[in-house]
């Protein structure tokens, strides 16, 4: 016998593991949305514009490895760029390395500011990790629900239950989704790492549609 409530419950589950995948599987790559691209019949946006999108991968790829080389296994560190500005988060072993992973940050081609986050403390465990990809992955979910904001207006990260919300965004916007993060379950503190935008900056970073053109080639009655 169908249960409806057992029913509704499997599928948001369905719904934040899929999420969470998803999250998991871009994290390595690149994007597969830019900028206004239509994807499976639903418009993306992105309020960067390409370039800066590709710039931001590069200061992730670069950061990461040059962090890499300076503090090798001994910390985790995750870098996350969007509109140029590094969030760093994860854990180092000493106030030190802490500092040196900002200078180093700092100094990558085409970073324009940081916001060092790392604590210092022995780095998560892999269950901390993986509670922290299905966090995302229900942040993003809950996001992809609401109707009034676009949740690919959003970079969602999560390290030790808080999440870091990322995005060029309006006053309204902010506030929507960080009241949505705060009512996921397991999160324990949001942390607003936002661009805000004002109304006339909100519309010029709007897809603008493709024009329209007519073809006036043949005849009226040809």
């Amino acid at each position: 016998m169908n249960n409806p409530t057992m029913n509704r419950a499997h599928r948001a589950m369905c719904t934040a593991l899929a999420a969470a995948a998803l999250v998991a599987g871009l994290s390595a790559c690149a994007p597969l949305i830019v900028g206004g691209a239509v994807v499976g019949g639903v418009m993306a946006v992105d309020r960067r514009t390409t370039g800066t999108q590709i710039e931001d991968e590069g200061i992730e790829l670069r950061a990461s490895n040059r962090i890499r080389e300076a503090l090798g296994d001994r910390a985790h560190v995750n870098v996350t760029s969007y509109n140029r500005q590094a969030l760093l988060t994860g854990e180092v072993p000493t106030a030190q390395d802490r500092q040196t992973v900002e200078q180093i940050v700092s100094k990558v081609e085409n970073a324009r500011s940081v916001v060092n986050d790392l604590a210092v403390m022995p780095s998560s465990s892999l269950s901390q990790r993986s509670t922290d990809t299905f966090i995302t992955g229900k942040v993003r979910a809950s996001l992809v629900d609401a109707q009034d904001i676009s949740a690919n207006s959003f970079k969602v990260v999560t390290e030790r239950n808080t999440v870091y919300l990322m995005g060029r965004v309006s006053q309204r916007e902010a506030k929507r989704a960080t009241d949505i993060a705060r009512g996921v379950s397991d999160v324990s503190k949001v942390v607003r790492v936002f661009e805000i935008l004002s109304d006339e900056e909100l519309r010029r970073s709007a897809p603008q549609p493709a024009p329209v053109t007519t073809d006036n080639s043949a005849s009226p009655g040809g």
